[in-house]
């Protein structure tokens, strides 16, 4: 099996984006550096791809965590800090699907099927994410429909977000909101723009997939209907 291929059906990501990555000096076989995403991998071969040993599995698993507050998103972490893989088993390579930052909770994908992380995490896509947001005051008419058109959040990128439902109790709000992108701390960036301080920020469906029962730190192993509502009628799959 082509190496490009061992990688994305291990989960580390699509077979074009592993080339990519091959190519970057992330992977060794047999402790020798690979640079070659054609090299035919052996069923004799260690391959380590960022220092890790990665084992091919024709299982395909989904699991729905439920983000603690404080975990980071992350396979490792030279810190020693706690990472979402301390949450879950090691079944065949899971990786996390996109990334919740430290301090936001709720839904995070884990798989090891590269085409449908590529799917999930392509901004072509428009795969809906929607957040449970806590903020001070309200989010105005007026920038409601600045957010659908898109808001500039700095480093030359634009936020845009679709505010499903919004509650005031007092000086607060819960807002429901819509993301299809998913930019680097896009909410947190998009209510510093709006000068709303944010209190507390959980994602709670990814794709019509929500949480359940679920409470912090648990998870669950997706049925292939779920799986399905993941995939819906994509050509690569």
């Amino acid at each position: 099996m082509r190496l490009n291929k061992f990688l994305a059906q291990a989960g580390i990501a699509s077979r074009r984006k592993a080339d990519e990555l091959i190519q970057m000096a992330t992977t060794t076989i047999n402790g020798d550096l690979c640079l070659d995403p054609a090299y035919d991998v052996k069923d004799t071969d260690t391959v380590r791809y960022d220092d890790q040993i990665i084992n091919y599995s024709k299982e395909k698993i989904v699991v729905l965590l439920y983000k603690p507050r404080g975990v980071i998103t992350t396979t490792k972490d030279t810190h020693g800090r706690k990472t979402v893989m301390d949450l879950v088993p090691n079944l065949s390579n899971l990786v996390p699907v996109g990334r919740l930052d430290k301090n936001t909770t709720g839904v995070l994908l884990l798989s090891n099927d590269g085409n449908l992380h590529e799917y999930l995490t392509h901004p072509k896509n428009q795969i809906p994410k929607d957040y449970e947001a806590v903020i001070e005051g309200k989010i105005k008419s007026d920038q409601i429909e600045k957010l659908k058109k898109g808001i500039y959040i700095g480093n030359r990128e634009y936020g845009q977000a679709e505010v499903i439902k919004q509650r005031t109790v007092k000086q607060k709000s819960i807002v429901i909101l819509r993301l299809r992108q998913g930019k680097k701390r896009e909410i947190r960036r998009i209510m510093h723009r709006l000068k709303r301080k944010l209190f507390s920020l959980k994602r709670i469906r990814f794709s019509g997939l929500d949480l359940g029962d679920l409470t912090p730190g648990q998870y669950r192993i997706l049925n292939a209907g779920e799986v399905q509502i993941l995939k819906k009628t994509h050509s690569c799959f």
